[in-house]
Formats: structure tokens, C-alpha cells, sequence
């Protein structure tokens, strides 16, 4: 566990009580050297207790074993996330452990809890370590945490943590020119109070000698020559453009450009109760996306994710109106012929460059690893299938799984928390060589033995490129980014190439400011920034009371039938929103199998999905709270009818009217109330 001398370099400030930033590349050993500084920071501060935050489940285990290593036992150490299960409460567990490391969300919550086991405030810990800090910026959780920090400290309250970043990199906040990069940066150390962006100077050929980069190819194709299987989605699309009389809307498709606009169509649509012209953005999103998936993998996975749409169209919808009456009769017209061109049609080009790559780098007898991203989970499944079914694959001894996201109920592209941990710890083993992910990957998954990266198709931002770029570890390294000639995709990762080396510009034109100067400015954007979300708070809660909750009605999004209203609802631990009206029940059915969530949760469990009765539209889940079953909305299942007009939120936080706390003993006290009169 020594530090070599680059890692002392960026941490000395560190361990004289400075708030720093410690820029490191992917690889180089930020994580060690933090922990280094929480084993000192343990030993030298009366009463210390060190907080870890991560904003990935996975991540909360990774940093256990490495921070392990470094305590050597001895001091008392907990990792938590939210897949833990019954345990005692977050503030409990931090009093009485000197480190605790967890996921942002899990801190937020216990300092907004008002259950003395579970709350804790900020001041608590004497050092907080922020792993992945270069989220620390407008709204994320930790910006919400950092946000009371500085709220502490410019009421000038004592004691206040050091906060320790880490990051291999800042970012360019999306600006273009070096001024805007600039202010990004400083916006950034403005928000974790930083001292000083710690990268090593005197020691910088030490860090090259130590940090393998991956040796970067552009792997390009044509397009395909042909595409008649895309060409009839998109002359589908057309009619439905044509049957929806809607010159506006651009013909864009395929494109994520396009999935925006049917996306506000739809909304619009909903608002105004026009609820054919809704529907029609619903279909021609599904389309959208087949054309999409067929851009990425195969038609025949595009044909599948539109046969499911349309089946569970069919099965889930008891009021079908006219235009998806029309729908239906459209895609049943052409789901032959579709079928047909799917299994005929050409090859797509990226996926034999895919295939040849992957023959490659895995044909060595070194025992390569590799991870290929990919950007929806859809995608990453349907590769998967596509590697297990290539005959010219299966002599190369792959060994493939996926690595995507939790929180679908779509079981083909739904992964538990539990489930990602096991597949990490295969492919740390090399029981698995091959991982498909999505951005879930990205950031900070540490195996030293992953020699092949893979970007497949993907149009992200600079630091998604650099965080994947730093998952090949090993020497001899390779960094693929597979991408057809010409596309925007392309064009998006040669951008990213002239952001990363602006950001670098940035950072070091931030480190050589005048001092004084630097500080000025720092409490300058602090000031400004808490005057900012106070503004918006005020805002906020000034919408929160446009109305009287009694005055907004809830429809339901698809068929438009009132169903309660704003003052029938309640807040289960200050996020799930339920329908605590007993007349509720006969405006919904719940089915019998419960949702799947792989975590058990200390007041409730998940029961059955819960639909519309007259049209059939997924509303939410039934919650088994305390024993007693509660129906939670989605918000995007419900439409709002105000005094002023309809609107759909895009999160309960923002409906115009006050939503109460859930009350356990006065539902209850209600409810044997409401038996006795009957």
C-alpha cells in the first residue's frame, strides 16, 4: 500500500487539513491516495469520522476493498447502498463507525430525515470524500449535499469537513472556447470549496510511467448499401405523418433529434386532450426506435421491440380509440413483410467490424478482457444475443454478459443491483472475458486485467469518452470507437478529442491564477450560487402553492377520465406519491405477479403493477406499506387539470399544489373509522 511519489505530490495539501481536487488520469491510483488520506486524517484528528461518497451502486464495494486495505483494521469501517436491506438507520451506523462509504442518495436522505436513527447532519463527519466530484454541479445529489456546506460555511458554523475530489476529469461544461472552460472549472471548485486542483507537476513522468493509455483506433464502416427493412419503417412513418396532418414535424428519422420532438408532441397532445394526435406521437416514438435499434444491431431486434410494443397494445388496452384502431391495422398490414426483410436483408456494416475487432483481440493467448458500451440498454441486450448467435465467434472462447442499469420492470432489459455486483466479480475473475454495458460502466470500475474498450456507435460527452477510455487498464491496451463514415457520432468523438485537450488548457490556466485572486472568485461564485438556489426554492415553492390541492383534478394521460384529485394524495418518505382515497380503488386493477425490485425496503415491499381500468394505461405500483396496501402514481400516468388549464409535471416535486407527508395513524384511524360506519 505505499504511495509513489506522484500520488504524495497531489495529496500533501491534503494532509494539511486543504480542501483540494485531486486530477488524476483513469488508472493512476486516486482512490489509494484518498485513502491514504482518510488513514492520516483518522489518526490525526481528535474525533474524526470520514465520510466516502460514490454515485454508483458498485462502486460502494469496489472502494471497501481498497480503503480495507489501506485501515488494515483498524478502524471500524461500513460500506452502504441502497440494496443493503434491513439494517439499522444511516445515522445510527455513521455515529458509531469512524468511515463510512456509501452512495450520495443514502447521505442526502439522512440529512433531510426527521427520524433521529436515521438523520445526521453534514457537521458530523470531519472529512468528506467525493469520488467522481466532477458531478458536483447544478442539481445532482451532490451539489445538493455540497450546497449545505456551503451553506454552513457562510454562516461561518464550526466545525466544518474537509471535502477531498476526485475526478479524472473536469470537463469543459459543455462550453466550446477556453473562457467558458475556464468558468466551468472555477464553477466547479467554487462548488467543493476547493483550495487547489491538485495534478502532479514535479513528478509527471513518474505518473506517465505508472498510467497506461490505450492505444486508440478509429474503426469506421460504410452504411449499409441497401436497407429495405429501414426504408419501410420509414414510409410507415410517413403515413402516420400523413394521417396525423402535421406539415411541422420534421421527417428526421432515426434520429435522437426526431425522438425529442414525437417526445413534446406527445406532451402537448396530452395537455390540450387532444388524445389522437397523442397517440400518434406514441407510435411514431416506437418506430423511432426500431430504427434506432436497427442503426445498431440488427432488424430482426428492431422487429422484436416493435411485435412486443404492439402486443402488449393489444393485451393492456380495454378503450381503443379510433386512431389505435388504425395503428393497429397498419402495423398488422406490413408485420409480414417486415418480418420478411428482416431475415433477408443485408448485414449491418458496424457489426462485422464488431465481429472482426472482437476476433482480433481475443484470438491472443493472453487471456484479453474487454468491455464494449453501448448507449440504451435495449441495445446492449440485443448485442448480446447477436454475440451468443455468431458462428465466427464461438472459436475465440468468448465469454459474454451484460452490465446495464436497474430500475426497468421490462425483464429482457431490467438488471437488479445484486446481479450487476456478480457480474463485476465475474469478469474481475475471468470466469467472464467479454462485458456489454451502458454508461452504468463508465466510471470508476476498476480491472486491472481489461485490455479492450469498445465504443460502440455511442454520441456522448468528452468525459463519458475519457471515463470509458481508462476501463482498458492493462498494457498494450486497446480503445476502439466503431462508427459509421460521416455520422454524427463520428464528428461527436472528434469533438470530444478538441474538448478534452481544452479542459486541460482550463485546469491549467485555473492552477496558475494569482491566489487571492482565485479565492476572491471562488467566494464570489459561492455567494452567488446560494443566492441562486434560494431564488429558485422561493420559486419553487411558490408554484407549489399556485393552487388549492382540492382545485386539480387527476386524469388519467391516455383515456382522460377524471380519477381524484391533487388532495387525495400523499408522500411516503418524501418521494412516493399515493392515492390514500379508498373510493380510488374502482378506477384501477392491479395485477397479481408483484413488481421486481431486488431490494428490501424498511417499511414496505412492492406489489402488483397498477393500470387503468377503463383504457388500460400503467399508472405505478401498489406499495405494502406497514401492512397496509397503497396505490403509488407515476406522475407521467397522471394529467393535471388545473383552474388555469391542463399540464403534465415532469416530477411530483413540481405540481402546483401542496402535497402532505403520509400520516400512518391517522390513514389508519381513518380507515377503522370507515369500517365501523359501515
Amino acid at each position: 500500500m505505499e504511495l509513489r511519489p506522484y500520488q504524495w505530490e497531489v495529496i500533501l495539501p491534503a494532509l494539511e487539513g486543504r480542501n483540494i481536487i485531486i486530477w488524476l488520469p483513469t488508472g493512476a491510483g486516486k482512490t489509494r491516495a484518498a485513502a491514504y488520506v482518510a488513514k492520516r486524517h483518522l489518526e490525526t484528528v481528535e474525533g474524526a469520522k470520514v465520510v466516502v461518497l460514490v454515485n454508483r451502486v458498485h462502486l460502494v464495494t469496489q472502494h471497501g476493498e481498497e480503503f480495507d486495505r489501506m485501515l488494515d483494521g483498524h478502524w471500524r469501517m461500513i460500506t452502504l447502498s441502497g440494496d443493503m436491506g434491513l439494517r439499522a438507520g444511516f445515522g445510527h451506523l455513521a455515529r458509531s463507525h469512524d468511515l463510512v462509504i456509501c452512495t450520495a442518495e443514502l447521505l442526502q436522505k439522512a440529512l433531510t430525515s426527521p427520524e433521529e436513527e436515521e438523520h445526521v447532519e453534514l457537521n458530523t463527519f470531519s472529512l468528506l470524500v467525493v469520488d467522481e466530484c466532477h458531478h458536483t454541479h447544478k442539481d445532482t445529489v451532490y451539489n445538493s449535499i455540497l450546497n449545505r456546506y456551503l451553506e454552513l460555511k457562510l454562516r461561518r458554523a464550526r466545525p466544518l469537513p474537509q471535502v477531498l475530489g476526485l475526478t479524472a476529469s473536469l470537463g469543459t461544461g459543455g462550453a466550446s472556447k477556453l473562457k467558458g472552460a475556464i468558468d466551468h472549472i472555477l464553477q466547479l471548485c467554487a462548488n467543493l470549496d476547493t483550495w487547489y486542483i491538485m495534478s502532479p507537476q514535479e513528478h509527471r513522468s513518474g505518473l506517465q510511467e505508472h498510467s497506461h493509455q490505450p492505444s486508440k483506433q478509429y474503426d469506421l464502416c460504410h452504411g449499409r448499401s441497401q436497407d429495405p427493412f429501414g426504408d419501410l419503417l420509414k414510409r410507415l412513418m410517413d403515413q402516420v405523418h400523413d394521417h396525423l396532418e402535421m406539415p411541422e414535424l420534421s421527417r428526421d428519422f432515426g434520429t435522437q433529434t426526431y425522438e425529442q420532438q414525437v417526445v413534446e408532441l406527445s406532451l402537448a397532445a396530452a395537455q390540450a386532450r387532444l388524445q389522437e394526435r397523442r397517440v400518434h406521437a406514441l407510435h411514431l416514438r416506437r418506430y423511432n426506435d426500431a430504427l434506432l435499434i436497427h442503426d445498431t444491431v440488427r432488424a430482426v431486434d428492431a422487429l422484436v421491440e416493435l411485435r412486443d410494443f404492439y402486443n402488449r397494445e393489444r393485451a393492456t388496452k380495454t378503450q381503443v380509440l379510433a386512431a389505435e384502431r388504425w395503428l393497429l391495422a397498419l402495423f398488422d398490414d406490413h408485420k409480414d413483410e417486415l418480418a420478411r426483410l428482416a431475415t433477408q436483408g443485408p448485414e449491418n456494416p458496424k457489426l462485422e467490424v464488431l465481429e472482426q475487432i472482437l476476433r482480433e483481440q481475443f484470438r491472443s493467448p493472453s487471456g484479453p478482457r474487454g468491455i464494449i458500451f453501448t448507449r440504451t440498454r435495449q441495445s446492449a441486450y440485443s448485442l448480446l444475443l447477436w454475440l451468443q448467435q455468431q458462428p465466427g465467434l464461438q472459436a475465440v472462447d468468448i465469454r459474454a454478459q451484460l452490465l446495464i442499469g436497474a430500475g426497468s420492470s421490462r425483464q429482457s432489459t431490467h438488471m437488479t443491483q445484486r446481479e450487476q455486483q456478480e457480474v463485476i466479480r465475474k469478469f474481475r475473475t475471468g470466469t467472464l472475458n467479454l462485458v456489454v454495458a451502458t454508461s452504468v460502466a463508465e466510471e470508476g470500475l476498476d480491472i486491472p486485467q481489461c485490455s479492450v474498450v469498445v465504443r460502440y456507435g455511442l454520441l456522448t460527452n468528452d468525459i463519458s469518452m475519457v471515463q470509458a477510455r481508462g476501463r482498458a487498464r492493462a498494457g498494450q491496451s486497446v480503445y476502439s470507437f466503431v462508427a459509421t463514415k460521416g455520422s454524427r457520432e463520428l464528428r461527436r468523438e472528434l469533438t470530444n478529442e478538441a474538448l478534452e485537450t481544452l479542459m486541460e488548457q482550463a485546469v491549467a490556466t485555473v492552477q496558475k491564477m494569482n491566489h487571492a485572486e482565485y479565492q476572491a472568485k471562488i467566494q464570489d461564485l459561492q455567494r452567488a450560487a446560494l443566492v441562486k438556489r434560494a431564488a429558485q426554492a422561493t420559486l419553487r415553492e411558490s408554484r407549489r402553492q399556485q393552487f388549492r390541492a382540492e382545485h386539480v383534478k387527476l386524469l388519467c394521460i391516455n383515456c382522460m377520465m377524471a380519477v381524484g384529485h391533487g388532495s387525495d394524495l400523499r408522500k411516503v418518505e418524501g418521494a412516493h406519491h399515493v392515492n390514500v382515497n379508498p373510493n380510488f380503488s374502482i378506477y384501477y386493477t392491479v395485477s397479481q405477479e408483484p413488481v421486481a425490485i431486488d431490494r428490501v425496503f424498511k417499511d414496505w415491499s412492492p406489489g402488483g403493477v397498477i393500470s387503468c381500468r377503463n383504457c388500460g394505461e400503467v399508472w405505478g405500483l401498489q406499495m405494502i406499506y406497514k401492512s397496509v396496501k397503497l396505490p403509488v402514481l407515476k406522475v407521467r400516468g397522471m394529467l393535471l387539470e388545473t383552474p388555469r388549464g391542463r399540464a403534465q409535471a415532469k416530477k411530483w416535486s413540481r405540481v402546483p399544489f401542496p402535497v402532505p407527508d403520509f400520516n400512518y395513524v391517522e390513514y389508519c384511524t381513518q380507515s377503522l373509522s370507515d369500517l365501523s360506519l359501515d
